[in-house]
């Protein structure tokens, strides 16, 4: 019977076609619609849907709904999965007279098979679509001598010119995408230029010169590149031990002692990486978001074809990738120059307080440097919208821009009642600022309270002050504790079936494109897979590396810190990485850290320090490193050959990133002093020292332990449990609310976390800019959108390969780079040399409030704030 009504279906489809815009075959259903509608209802374009269609006539109606209820299942709470596909699914797979009467559900039940037809031979997103071939080409070269040669050069280069002005005020830092620029004429070079010679090593033929430079290679160059431009963690801890003016270990001076904690802390992120790729990087709903935008980078150098897309203004546009790549690029590169160097005030853009510049309230509201930000136009620099660790809001999903500036929102007006009533005596103080005070309202002079060898003196902390923090860093903290537990809680209510699944699949033996049956798992299941004992193996030796830099010098540091941090790394890897590769929010440890590092470790900074790398550290490195391995999975390279290519290039950038430490530390005279001549003074040191002296050796339980000052901060933490499983009731409560769907507490908590020094002012604009992408343009011009003209598309993803287009994220990428190249060019031949221009648009930035932070009350001479001297402990 059912093959019977499926027959009745093919030919309702086939009786009628109608071209799309791009002059492609459509089944009969678009005829009674139109193209576009279509299209939004999948949120496909013509060609997809068009190639999607060859394929579901192969899929029964009881094949479709068998891989419509896995789709629910998987996606039902999937926020990156469109709502409106998600219902049309669950309308169809609950209709039971579908099968009698398939004339009245045509629609319906051609646009089902389609989007199961689409799921089986490509991603279930549009992004990932719109950026990533469906296709591979296995006999295509990644580990060449050229990728090799080009990567490791790179490599030393780039983290050789981070790790040296790490430490110096104004900082520069390359990323990785100035590699990936670079990568290309270097490789096209080496293709014109280089004679092929070819030689055999260990059996295996190798040549000089293999051809055409190819995306893989490229892609490989990158993720080199990504993990080795890191500037090692190991310097702020190295740098606070050996400086006279902070702890003076001389012993940190030992080259021995620097390489093994260094590669310690580095390599310990390769192997939990390793053994979380069951649940981070094969699962298809691990997008990875912020991945996304260095593919369309890639993939606009290597991709020749390029044909006509309907858009906005009623035009068709034609426009290649490379060549909107290179016209964005040179637009915001030429752009650039006026809110970074020429006319700042276009960064800044605190106009509202411009108005009265000493008015304290207006500042503290509008101000966009030392205020709240609370400013309907903010900026008009692309850095600005990137503050938040390079995240490109025309990347990552608006329900993740809405929720955080719901957050930043929230904390503004809590913020701005903390310090209007002085609660916590913040009216003393700068209402949004990272800085730690004692309390005569000055910075915290942490040499008060310790003693000759850096450990807490209770008798010198008695008679000084204890720490206080402004109202903007009291709402940090309680965002952060509240985050914690969300992300816990939100993993469990909502994520604890992928958690599950993969737990199975973690012991299971077996291919991934059987554990995960997506079509890039089956394309990849052509090559050999790292298996779990290599990274373990890492993870090992790591751990033995730590061991021996933290036992083998005087460092007094229980080498439990190197067990405990990675246990709390792998309590929160699996929820945070899962956030992470779905929203492309990063959530870091380093506050829960300093807490738990803080309170075990009570008295010893450097003790604290240690935990919180082995916690917070290997936590951050295990997330980047999971991106870059699923960046390589969408590309196709060889699993074997992007292991090697992380490990070397970490291997590389340690050794240089180290001997460029030792120079600094010993070459530069008065390096991180407040006059050093050539402006290294080492403004993250500073703040990384009296970090570890305040949760360290002061520590936290002074701080919020019982009868500690702040100790009604960790209300966050039951907050954090409670908010989750109020939107989870709700959500079950009212299944209709498509609003509830959009609800996303961490990020939430997220967004309040972001204050100190940041804003709403910084955050706003993010949220505009990522609606006019991913909902207004998105859902009218999917086409012009992602750019997308796929060919020859067959059930397997065997097809030619595809020609993807991506204008969104090739747009994003463009204005990242041009950014990060004006801003290198900037800094060498202008900000090194001390070459300003003194006129009204640099200088308005930097008037009243917004100059020196004003504070509400005021202290008479030789008045104080707080408890009273004798008063705490």
């Amino acid at each position: 019977m059912a093959n019977e009504q499926d027959k009745k279906v093919d030919v309702i489809e086939e009786t009628a076609v109608q071209k799309s815009h791009t002059g492609t075959t459509l089944p009969a259903y678009v005829a009674e619609e139109t193209v576009e509608t279509v299209e939004r209802d999948l949120t496909i374009t013509g060609d997809d849907l068009a190639n999607a269609q060859e394929i579901a006539k192969e899929l029964s109606l009881d094949e479709t709904r068998t891989i419509l209820r896995n789709v629910i299942k998987n996606h039902e709470n999937d926020q990156n999965f469109p709502i409106h596909v998600l219902e049309q699914m669950k309308e169809f797979v609950a209709n039971e007279d579908i099968s009698a009467e398939p004339a009245k559900y045509q629609t319906l039940i051609a646009e089902m098979r389609v989007e199961a037809a689409l799921i089986q031979s490509d991603s279930p997103y549009p992004e990932v679509r719109a950026v990533v071939d469906n296709t591979d080409d296995p006999s295509m070269p990644s580990s060449t001598i050229r990728a090799w040669t080009i990567g490791i050069i790179y490599v030393s280069a780039g983290v050789l010119i981070n790790q040296l002005f790490y430490i110096r005020q104004p900082t520069i830092t390359l990323e990785a995408n100035v590699a990936q620029l670079l990568a290309y004429p270097a490789g096209k070079a080496w293709e014109t230029w280089m004679p092929d010679w070819q030689f055999t090593i260990l059996g295996q033929r190798h040549s000089l010169n293999p051809g055409k430079f190819n995306k893989k290679e490229h892609m490989l160059i990158t993720i080199m590149a990504n993990v080795g431009f890191t500037t090692p963690y190991t310097t702020d801890i190295i740098l606070a031990q050996f400086l006279p003016q902070y702890f003076n270990q001389q012993y940190a001076s030992h080259f021995g002692y620097q390489i093994l904690i260094t590669l310690g802390t580095n390599f310990i992120g390769y192997g939990i990486a390793g053994l979380t790729r069951q649940f981070l990087v094969y699962p298809a709903h691990c997008v990875w978001p912020a991945s996304l935008v260095t593919i369309a980078l890639n993939q606009s150098f290597h991709t020749e074809t390029n044909l006509p897309v309907a858009g906005p203004f009623r035009r068709v546009f034609t426009t290649s990738r490379l060549k909107l790549f290179t016209v964005a690029f040179l637009a915001m590169f030429v752009y650039f120059w006026f809110p970074d160097y020429i006319f700042q005030a276009l960064s800044l853009f605190s106009w509202l307080s411009w108005i009265a510049p000493n008015n304290v309230n207006l500042a503290t509201v509008c101000g966009m440097s030392n205020g709240m930000g609370i400013n309907p136009l903010s900026t008009f620099d692309w850095n600005i919208l990137t503050f938040d660790q390079g995240q490109s809001p025309l990347v990552l999903p608006f329900f993740f821009w809405w929720n955080s500036f719901v957050g930043m929102t929230i904390g503004a007006f809590v913020i701005l009642a903390f310090w209007y009533t002085n609660t916590y005596n913040t009216g003393y103080l700068p209402i949004n600022t990272p800085r730690v005070f004692d309390h005569f309202g000055e910075y915290y002079n942490v040499t008060n309270a310790i003693d000759h060898r850096g450990i807490f003196d209770a008798a010198k902390y008695e008679s000084y002050s204890p720490p206080f923090l402004a109202a903007g860093y009291l709402v940090v903290y309680t965002n952060f504790f509240a985050l914690y537990t969300a992300t816990l809680t939100w993993t469990f209510l909502y994520h604890r079936h992928e958690v599950s699944r993969g737990l199975r699949n973690l012991f299971r033996r077996g291919q991934n494109n059987v554990l995960h049956p997506d079509v890039h798992n089956r394309l990849m299941s052509r090559y050999t897979e790292v298996p779990e004992w290599w990274y373990l193996l890492v993870l090992l030796a790591s751990i033995a590396c730590a061991l021996g830099g933290i036992l083998g010098w005087p460092t007094y540091t229980s080498p439990g810190v190197v067990f405990y941090g990675i246990a709390l790394c792998l309590v929160f890897i699996v929820p945070i990485g899962i956030i992470n590769a779905i929203t492309g929010m990063e959530i870091t440890l380093n506050v829960l850290a300093e807490f738990i590092g803080g309170a075990w470790n009570a008295g010893n900074a450097l003790g604290m320090n240690y935990f919180k790398a082995f916690g917070y550290v290997t936590a951050a490195h295990t997330l980047h490193f999971s991106k870059d391995l699923k960046m390589a999975h969408y590309v196709k390279i060889p699993p074997r050959h992007t292991f090697a290519g992380q490990i070397v290039a970490t291997f590389v950038a340690t050794f240089v990133a180290t001997s460029i430490l030792n120079f600094q530390m010993t070459q530069i005279p008065g390096v991180c002093t407040a006059n050093q001549k050539d402006h290294y003074t080492c403004p993250g040191i500073n703040q990384f020292f009296t970090a570890a002296v305040l949760w360290g050796t002061v520590g936290p339980k002074k701080v919020f332990g019982s009868g500690g000052m702040y100790t009604w901060l960790l209300v966050g933490f039951p907050v954090g449990v409670l908010v989750p499983v109020v939107v989870y009731c709700l959500r079950k409560r009212l299944p209709k609310q498509r609003w509830l769907r959009d609800i996303h507490p961490p990020a939430i908590f997220y967004g309040g976390q972001n204050y100190a020094p940041y804003n709403v002012s910084y955050l706003w604009p993010g949220v505009v800019v990522s609606y006019i992408s991913q909902i207004y343009v998105k859902k009218r011009w999917i086409g012009f959108w992602a750019k997308v003209s796929r060919s020859n598309l067959s059930s397997g993803g065997h097809g030619a390969p595809s020609n993807v287009a991506q204008y969104n994220y090739v747009v994003s990428a463009a204005f990242s780079s041009g950014v990060a190249i004006a801003a290198i060019i900037i800094f060498f031949t202008l900000q090194m040399q001390h070459v300003s221009i003194d006129w009204w648009g640099n200088n308005v930035v930097a008037q009243g409030c917004e100059d020196t932070p004003c504070r509400r009350l005021t202290l008479a001479d030789g008045e104080y704030f707080g408890p009273r001297m004798g008063e705490f402990h």
